[in-house]
């Protein structure tokens, strides 16, 4: 239960986000605001590391990590913010967060078929299949506009 709360938080919280990027790229530029983004990000983390974790978690853990490639993180972060920004400008908020959750659905999903970054493999499943068409199929009617 703990867990599907804070996912729904998640997910307000980025629902959130998008919205404030997206308003400040209005007045500035994709690129500049998704430096300010990650900059206010990395000094949040920076404040939070160095009064919780410090001691605890040493920084040279990072240079041990066993796949280097999962160190993309936060490159992959800076492109997830830039097309969030232009997804929202371009569908508004509701139909862009709801095809970005359920493309994450289904990205997600295949990476646990394929086992792919070391996720444990799961089998086919037809129902977990049908609920991405459901989920598909609310976004079409969602987006459909009378």
């Amino acid at each position: 239960m703990w867990g599907f709360l804070i996912a729904m938080i998640s997910g307000a919280l980025m629902a959130v986000q998008g919205v404030f990027n997206t308003g400040v790229t209005k007045q500035s530029g994709p690129w500049l605001t998704n430096c300010f983004v990650q900059l206010t990000g990395f000094v949040v983390c920076l404040f939070l590391f160095l009064f919780l974790e410090q001691g605890k978690v040493p920084v040279s853990a990072l240079f041990k990590v066993d796949h280097k490639y999962m160190l993309l993180g936060g490159v992959i972060g800076a492109f997830i913010t830039f097309t969030v920004i232009k997804s929202m400008a371009a569908l508004g908020p509701a139909k862009s967060v709801l095809a970005i959750v359920i493309t994450q659905v289904l990205a997600a999903y295949l990476i646990e078929l394929l086992g792919w970054f070391g996720v444990e493999k799961v089998p086919f499943s037809v129902s977990k299949l049908i609920g991405i068409i459901v989920a598909v199929a609310g976004l079409v009617v969602f987006k459909w506009e009378s």
